[in-house]
Order: structure tokens, then sequence, then C-alpha cells
């Protein structure tokens, strides 16, 4: 049986992501991309009477072309969406010898979200937004096919769809 490591997360950005900084955006020595960003979610629960929000935060590593596609509107409070898998690297520290760990989020998928929010007309028109995936054969990152098709019969063009032309509500 396999298992499954998989995760879709919803949140805001920490911060800008900054192309000059080496720790957040930088390119391996075989010239892939890598951004390194960090992602608020929030969460509301109850507590007593009263709902009580509290937030979450993620690391998430953003691999080749999709760093690169991404760098100029991956800007602080820009809503996106995430998913991807959970990686959890392990180390002994140096100084104190005790073994430490961190759990973040290897991005497979990056999907931007809202709208304009004054950083630079991140959703393109018509509201799409673009997307980027995984291409699972050359194992690097290219722009998603997936485009939104409209067509007459979608939007009650089709005469044979089993409905009559004028719905009385």
């Amino acid at each position: 049986m396999t298992d499954i490591n998989s995760v879709t997360i919803v949140g805001r950005l920490t911060r800008d992501l900054n192309g000059s900084d080496q720790r957040e955006y930088a390119f391996t020595p075989n010239g892939q991309a890598r951004a390194n960003i960090s992602i608020a979610v929030n969460r509301s629960r109850k507590q007593g009477d009263q709902w009580v929000d509290e937030a979450n935060f993620f690391n998430v590593t953003i691999w080749g072309k999709t760093a690169e596609n991404l760098l100029p509107y991956l800007k602080k409070g820009k809503q996106i969406c995430v998913e991807g898998y959970l990686k959890q690297d392990r180390w002994q520290d140096k100084t104190t010898g005790q073994q430490r760990s961190n759990v973040s989020i290897v991005a497979n998928n990056v999907q931007l979200l809202g709208g304009n929010s004054g950083n630079g007309g991140a959703q393109a028109a018509g509201g799409y937004t673009p997307r980027f995936q995984q291409n699972q054969q050359q194992n690097s990152f290219a722009p998603s096919q997936e485009a939104p098709s409209y067509d007459d019969q979608s939007f009650g063009g089709a005469q044979d769809s089993g409905f009559p032309e004028d719905i009385p509500f």
C-alpha cells in the first residue's frame, strides 16, 4: 500500500519575496530557481462562547520556472493557494548536540488568488489566474495548459439540454 503525502493550503504571504536575498530566492548550481516563502493561514475556533482567530505559519519552497515566474507577484499580504507535499529536514544542532527538525511544504502547484490588491495586477484579465504545475517527465515547472474554456453550451446555448429556453422563476 502506498502512503499519501499531500497538502493544500490557502493563506497570505508574510513578506515580499526579495529576489536579491540568497536565503529567499536563488539558483542552484545547475540553474534551477528556488524560492522560499512563508504563508500565514488563519483559522477560527470556538473558545467558550467566543470565536478566536489563530494564525499558523508555514514555510514553502517553490522550485524551477514557477519560482521565476511568480517572483514579481509574491508580495506581502497576497493570497495564494499552494498544493504540494510535506518534507521533514533533520539535523543535529552544533552548539547543543540536540536533534532538530523542521517540516516545510514543497510546492507542486501555486495559484495566485484574489484580485488586484495593489501589488502590480497579479491576476490576469478575465478573472483567469495563471497556474503553474510541475512537469512530471522532466521534473521542471511549466505553465499549466488548463485555461478556462467558454462555449455556448455551458451558458445555456444548447437546444438539446433538456431544459426549456425560458425558465419561470
